[in-house]
Formats: C-alpha cells, sequence, structure tokens
C-alpha cells in the first residue's frame, strides 16, 4: 500500500491526528484555553480535505469505504456539528471542571467513527465503525462523574447498546450466510428473499434502529438524553441519527433497493410507531432535555418516512432533513446549556418563564428554533418535512405522510407550550445564564443556517441530490 491508497479516508486520518494533538497539548502545555482551538483546526482541515476530495473522481479504500459525493454530504455535517459541539462544550467543561483534552479527543475519535460509519461500503468497516463511536459516546455520557445520573446514563448506553451490537453483528453473519459476501456491492448482486437473508436484514433493521432511537428500540434515549452533561447530549442527538441514517441509507436503498418489498414495510410501520409515540410521550414532559430525547424519537420517524418510500425524492429528502436537523437541534441545546445551572444537569420549562423579558435575543433564538422544529414556514424544519412527505406521495406511500402530518401537527403543542412560557409567562426568578461568547457564536450559527436553509432551501436540495444520485445511480 502506498499514501496514495490513504487519500480516500484523509479527513479521518486528519481527526485522528487532531486527537492526538489535543492529548499532546492537554498533557505537555497545560493550558486549557487551546484544546478547543486545536480541536477546530483539525475538524477545519478534515472539511478542507473533504472539499478536495469532492472534487476528485470517486475512489475507495481498500473496497471498505468510498469517497463519493454521498460520503462527503455526510462528513460535512458531521464535522460542522462536531465543530459546534467542541464550541458549545469549551465554557462547560471549564465551569464543571472536567478533563478538557479527554473530552475533545473523545468527540474528535467519535466523529471519526461517524464519518467512517458514512463512508462504508463494507459490513466489517460499518461494524467497526459503529463501534469506534458508540464506545466514545458511552464514555462521554459518564463524563459529569460527581452526578449520579451521569454514570446511570452511561450504564444504560453501554448495557442497551452492547445488545442491540450484537444483534446487528448477529444480521451481519446471517446476510453473509445467505450471500456470501460483505462487501455491499457483492450483497447487492446476491441479495434474495431467501428466510436467511429476510432474517439477517432484519437484525439489521433492529441494530439501525436502536442508534437512531426508533420505537420500538428508543427506550435509552430519554433517560440517555436527561442524565448525560447537555453538551454531550446535544451533539449524540444529531452527530448518531446523521451517521446511522448515513449508513442505513446506503445500505438498504442502495444495496437493497433490489429487495425493497421486504423492507419496506417494516420501516413504514417503524416510521408511524416513532412519530406517534416520540410525539405523545413529549406532550407531557417537563424537562426541556426530556422532552428534546422524546422529540428526538419523533424526528426520527419523520426520517424512516422518507427511507421508507426509497425513491430519488425520498433519500435527498433524508439527507436534507438530517443537515437541517443538525443545526435546530444543536441551537436548541445552546439555549439549554445557557440556562442550565451548575451541579443541576437539567433545565425545566419553568426557567423558561419570562426568558423574553430578562434575555431578548436568546428568546428569539430559542423561538427560531421551536418553530422550525414544529415545521412553522419559512424555517428550514418547513420544507424538510415538506419533501419528506411528498416523497412518501410519490411513492403511495398517502397514509404514511398523513399520520406524518398528524404527528407534526400535534407536536406543536409542546413545541409553541415553550415559547409560552418564555413570551406569556411572568419569570418566577431571573435566570442566571452560564453565557459566554463562544456558546453565543455557536448559537449564531445555528440561527443562520435554520434562517438560511429556510430561505434558499433549492440550493442546499441540490447538495443533497448530488449525494442521493451516487446511491441510486
Amino acid at each position: 500500500m502506498t499514501l496514495q491508497d490513504f487519500m480516500p479516508i484523509l479527513p479521518e486520518m486528519v481527526l485522528l491526528a487532531t486527537a492526538v494533538a489535543v492529548l499532546m497539548v492537554d498533557t505537555f502545555l497545560g493550558d486549557k484555553r487551546w484544546l478547543t482551538w486545536v480541536g477546530l483546526v483539525g475538524v477545519l482541515l478534515a472539511g478542507a480535505a473533504t472539499y478536495w476530495l469532492a472534487l476528485q473522481p470517486p475512489a475507495d479504500f481498500q473496497d471498505m469505504a468510498a469517497s463519493d459525493a454521498y460520503t462527503a454530504f455526510f462528513r460535512l455535517v458531521i464535522l460542522v456539528v462536531t465543530g459546534l459541539g467542541l464550541l458549545m462544550a469549551m465554557n462547560w467543561l471549564e465551569a464543571h471542571g472536567e478533563q478538557q483534552g479527554e473530552y475533545n479527543a473523545l468527540l474528535l475519535l467519535a466523529a471519526i467513527g461517524m464519518t467512517l460509519m458514512a463512508a462504508a461500503t463494507h459490513m466489517l468497516t460499518l461494524f467497526v465503525a459503529l463501534e469506534l463511536f458508540s464506545l466514545c459516546l458511552y464514555i462521554l455520557a459518564g463524563f459529569e462523574r460527581e452526578r449520579a445520573s451521569s454514570g446511570e446514563a452511561a450504564l444504560k448506553y453501554l448495557l442497551l447498546g452492547a445488545f442491540s451490537s450484537a444483534l446487528f453483528l448477529y444480521g451481519i453473519a446471517l446476510v453473509y450466510a445467505a450471500t456470501g459476501a460483505l462487501t455491499f456491492a457483492g450483497i447487492a448482486q446476491k441479495a434474495s428473499l431467501s428466510p436467511l437473508f429476510l432474517a439477517g436484514v432484519g437484525l439489521l433493521i433492529v441494530g439501525f434502529g436502536f442508534k437512531v432511537a426508533a420505537v420500538p428500540f428508543h427506550m435509552w434515549t430519554p433517560d440517555v438524553y436527561q442524565g448525560a452533561p447537555t453538551p454531550v447530549t446535544a451533539y449524540m442527538s444529531v452527530a448518531t441519527k446523521a451517521a446511522a441514517f448515513a449508513a442505513f441509507v446506503r445500505l438498504f436503498v442502495g444495496t437493497l433497493g433490489v429487495e425493497k418489498s421486504a423492507w419496506v414495510p417494516a420501516l413504514a410501520a417503524l416510521a408511524v410507531l416513532t412519530m406517534v409515540v416520540g410525539n405523545l410521550a413529549a406532550l407531557s414532559q417537563h424537562s426541556l432535555k426530556r422532552m428534546l430525547a422524546y422529540s428526538s424519537i419523533a424526528h426520527a420517524g419523520y426520517v424512516l418516512v422518507g427511507l421508507a418510500a426509497a425513491n430519488t425524492t425520498g433519500t435527498a429528502a433524508v439527507l436534507f432533513y438530517l443537515l437541517v436537523y443538525a443545526f435546530m437541534n444543536l441551537g436548541a441545546f445552546a439555549v439549554v446549556i445557557a440556562l442550565e445551572r451548575q451541579g443541576e444537569g437539567d433545565v425545566t420549562l419553568s426557567q423558561m418563564r419570562g426568558l423574553a423579558r430578562t434575555h431578548p435575543l436568546l428568546a428569539a433564538a430559542m423561538a427560531i428554533f421551536m418553530f422550525s422544529l414544529t415545521g412553522v414556514p419559512p424555517f428550514a424544519g418547513f420544507f424538510g418535512k415538506l419533501y419528506l412527505f411528498q416523497a412518501a406521495v410519490q411513492a403511495n406511500l398517502t397514509w404514511l405522510a398523513v399520520i406524518g402530518v398528524i404527528s407534526s401537527a400535534v407536536s406543536a403543542y409542546y413545541y409553541l407550550n415553550v415559547l409560552v412560557q418564555i413570551y406569556m409567562a411572568d419569570p418566577e426568578t431571573p435566570p442566571t445564564l452560564a453565557w459566554r461568547p463562544v456558546l453565543g457564536l455557536a448559537t449564531l450559527v445555528a440561527v443562520v443556517f435554520v434562517v438560511g436553509i429556510g430561505l434558499f432551501p433549492d440550493f442546499w436540495l441540490q447538495l443533497a441530490l448530488g449525494g442521493m444520485r451516487v446511491i441510486l445511480g
């Protein structure tokens, strides 16, 4: 192998070097202020490498991972989320006295696993990438060691994650037994409706369902999101979904599309359960983190609508929606971090009361994120849902689109209830914000993209269509 052979995974190599550099700076310089900026420089360099690879002809790394337009799209989404995640955690780590070097390095290593999932064209690459970022997130979920709920979150995530990984690996084994292939191209050539193959596909759906928090594989999500440190919850709620759906789409739509009659009904049923359960459970929540956890489950259901459509519009809509969801959900969590009181690890709706009177800019940002998550035009979330439901109608799944629209209408109750507390309720006590310029920068970036994508959705949809063409040829 030559250096040229490693070019398709250049962004991952840059991230790995950056993670090592962060640990070295932490060990030998001891100046914590530089750690986040070292990580951000690495993320920017990985982004530049991704852009450069996107300009080159498609290539692959030893038939294990592909460097193409589809991979580039998800690499950039995950890198942007990682950069914002580093900014959102910077002052939180200082305030809580946590180990910044280890945190930033684990976040960068998790990003490597996630980008490799998007690039994977081999079952073993997919599984190793899945375990790499999962292991990092298990540790990060329990990073706030002095708080018992953080340790509980890590333990629950580890136990259920290990169980789902075992089922996922068993699914890979059954698919290999049925087809004799581990590469996606080899599986596509020999895919059939044999019982062994269908059993393997079913177990793969279970494994992916756990990672995207689809019902009934969502049990871990509310407790882990509530117990984990808020910057970790923000990151995993977005990045994990993007990575898992990237592999989900490439494997099912691209590789197993010839046998989609076998899995489309199952995904449609999962979409219905996920949208309905997620939105109904969110109605009764008073904790913002727990509400956003159930909201995250519901949004996984919306994305499953596009995946179940398994057509050109649906695949592009999945990519578009994951991009949109990254900014509106990270922005909402940035506001939660600003309101979080040290030692409590949670923010309730009552703490949002009267926020517009004391911190109008922060309240306006939260309003934008809530409207976008609801699907109110002209914000980006509206167009994301519109494209997903259009895809379902085109695939003769109109009933699924109708359920999606009704579920989205239900979600308006708990999203807009946040705005009622912010703008119409009297403050109980003036909130003390954990507000720093870097957190404000992350919030501003999220606001700009949520509004910008909503005003100019066609440009971003064309980017998604470029990645989609790789999957559907």
